[in-house]
């Protein structure tokens, strides 16, 4: 395992080589970036050109984020039928990812993260750190909009999991074959049963994960595993949340680590830097490290601080930070002689 970033392509697209540049000056090799322009017309010519212009910065394209984003179906419409599960828009869709995946195998690219995600990532008002840093907050009770429902309805549990499975048992067999790992993030966060229309988010919570990847079983076929988000589920994490690394570790089923940390649990919480939240974090790495975990650890969502740039300020933070875990252990940071093609 090693360090690693994600950046999406309209990011991308803001701060293009200057920020590879930097990347390779704070210690980051590895990184899943997204080509810029529209991810559906994605084939080998475009994202082999995106591998060597990452690679040209000295930096392993380990992975892409597939066009099934965060951000929900409201402010996102990339792929409203397999998340809606509309029969025939569906079944294009997943025609267009799988010829994405034939093309990432085709361009030496390994891996795919992707969200099965209608409501987004539901959030309350900002609260404060320390020193006044303003951290992402969801308080369940002080949701105003419950109530609302989101343009899918009303949909059961059931019914998600349909769609999720139809999904699944039609891509993964295409991914198996391209040797192309797809790693799903999960609901973030847990939700109050009934909240927005949904009956659960089926993806919210530890269990409804461990059901994810034993459908449609393959080695080609995991999580994006967000430390963060799962903590999120539970009324413990800091006491939790090992065994759980264990469970998805042991199964070979952890492609991605979002290594994030919170205050609080279950329906209520903030995030937090590494070191200034609830869970442990240097023990929760000696556990990837001991279950194999073989891919990025990676910050996400850090909290918004007073500087020039925010977002890549805070970043650097959470690099220093892993980094620094990695060598306190005596283990390699960077993945020195790790490529980033297909497995």
């Amino acid at each position: 395992m090693y360090v690693g970033t994600q950046l999406g392509g309209d990011q991308f697209s803001k701060v293009g080589d200057r920020y590879l540049k930097q990347l390779a000056q704070l210690g980051v090799k590895h990184v899943c970036i997204d080509p810029e322009g529209d991810p559906w017309q994605w084939d080998r010519d475009i994202l082999m050109r995106h591998s060597e212009r990452v690679q040209g910065h000295g930096l392993i394209l380990d992975m892409v984020q597939l066009p099934l984003p965060s951000s929900g179906i409201e402010r996102n419409h990339q792929a409203p039928g397999i998340v809606l599960g509309k029969p025939g828009e569906r079944d294009r869709e997943i025609d267009g990812i799988c010829r994405i995946i034939e093309g990432l195998s085709e361009a030496g690219i390994g891996a795919a993260k992707y969200n099965f995600n209608v409501l987004g990532i539901p959030r309350t008002t900002s609260e404060t750190g320390r020193g006044g840093a303003v951290l992402s907050t969801w308080r369940a009770d002080k949701a105003t909009d419950g109530d609302t429902l989101t343009i899918a309805g009303k949909v059961s549990a059931d019914e998600f999991w349909e769609r999720i499975t139809y999904f699944l048992e039609r891509v993964v067999p295409v991914a198996t074959a391209a040797k192309v790992r797809l790693a799903c993030h999960p609901h973030d966060p847990m939700t109050p049963p009934g909240f927005r229309g949904f009956e659960k988010r089926v993806l919210g919570d530890a269990e409804g994960l461990m059901k994810f990847v034993q459908i449609a079983e393959s080695p080609y076929h995991g999580l994006n595993f967000c430390q963060g988000t799962v903590a999120e589920s539970l009324e413990n994490p800091r006491e939790e949340i090992g065994e759980i690394i264990r469970w998805f570790g042991k199964r070979k089923k952890i492609f991605n680590v979002h290594f994030r940390n919170i205050k609080g649990g279950r329906y209520s919480f903030t995030e937090e830097f590494p070191d200034a939240g609830d869970m442990d974090m240097p023990a929760a790495l000696k556990i990837y490290k001991e279950v194999g975990y073989d891919g990025m650890i990676m910050p996400d969502h850090v909290p918004h601080i007073d500087a020039a740039d925010s977002n890549e300020t805070a970043f650097a933070f959470c690099f220093g930070y892993i980094i620094g875990v990695f060598q306190a252990n005596g283990w390699d940071p960077y993945g020195a002689g790790i490529s980033g093609g297909a497995r």
